[in-house]
């Protein structure tokens, strides 16, 4: 069977994530969550208290950071590893939030993350998530999805994320955040939040789950068997 590259991209809280694992749990592909690569970053740089206008500071402590995903044999899920230390749920914690959008525009973090991410997906067969997959990590990705989203239902969707975790926070607060991410994100001098020209856009304010990740997988099952037409007939 013929394998291809899926990079999703978009906004925070558009449902990336959840729909990019829901794709990759049909087709049987690896998922890469680079959106938890730069908050575990983040999470390293916020407890080594180091300074983002120091190069060589970051630079070196780039080198001691080390991110894997490992599946949960109980609760079935993708968990983020820093240095071989389970920080899921540290790093969805809003205070990494209100940070990660700096720390992911600096060009050293984002060199050594793209480099990474880069590695991970070189045999294909892969679902990425993130800002600038379809425009910087893979620009020959066979399937790119920009995912949007009204600013005021993605802040009720994190709060409720937020809630299931335990976590009570004001709803204005929330948005604040979204907006000034969304700032960050799309003003970065490195690799800035856009769509990629060759991208189906995706706007999820009215869409359900199962309806994001119906559709992703039909793009994605026709990309295959385009994939594999062109294989029948190049051999």
């Amino acid at each position: 069977m013929s394998k291809i590259i899926i990079a999703v991209d978009g906004y925070s809280s558009c449902g990336k994530s959840t729909t990019a694992k829901g794709v990759a749990a049909h087709l049987g592909y690896a998922y890469i969550d680079t959106g938890a690569m730069y908050r575990a970053v983040t999470l390293y740089f916020h407890t080594h208290h180091i300074t983002l206008t120091n190069p060589k500071e970051i630079s070196k402590a780039l080198e001691g950071i080390k991110i894997d995903f490992r599946r949960n044999p109980e609760t079935g899920r993708n968990e983020t590893y820093l240095n071989g230390l389970n920080v899921e749920d540290e790093i969805r914690k809003l205070y990494i939030a209100n940070w990660v959008s700096e720390v992911s525009a600096v060009s050293e973090v984002r060199r050594a993350m793209v480099a990474q991410q880069q590695r991970m997906g070189k045999a294909k067969g892969v679902v990425m998530d993130g800002r600038d997959i379809g425009t910087v990590v893979f620009p020959e990705a066979e399937l790119k999805v920009f995912m949007t989203a009204d600013p005021q239902i993605r802040a009720q969707r994190r709060q409720i994320e937020l809630l299931e975790k335990g976590e009570m926070l004001d709803l204005e607060d929330i948005l604040k955040n979204i907006h000034k991410r969304d700032l960050i994100d799309t003003t970065r001098a490195d690799s800035p939040l856009r769509q990629a020209a060759d991208a189906t856009l995706v706007d999820t304010s009215f869409m359900t789950l199962d309806e994001q990740i119906e559709l992703l997988t039909n793009l994605a099952d026709e990309k295959i068997s385009s994939s594999i037409r062109q294989s029948r007939t190049n051999p």
